[in-house]
């Protein structure tokens, strides 16, 4: 893997923990926010990972 998609992972790892802090200090429309922000991240990291496996598998 390369140092690129090693820094995005821990990027979209920050977001998501920035995105629980938000969603257990919130209340009303920011504790949406928190946990929309908490998927995006989880999601993209799962997305990198993919993205890894599927180029590695591919040749």
């Amino acid at each position: 893997m390369s140092a690129t998609k090693f820094f995005f992972i821990a990027l979209y790892a920050v977001m998501a923990l920035v995105g629980l802090f938000a969603a257990a200090a919130a209340k009303d429309y920011l504790q949406f926010f928190g946990f929309a922000l908490f998927l995006f991240g989880v999601g993209s990291a799962y997305a990198t990972v993919k993205r890894h496996f599927d180029e590695a598998h591919a040749h």
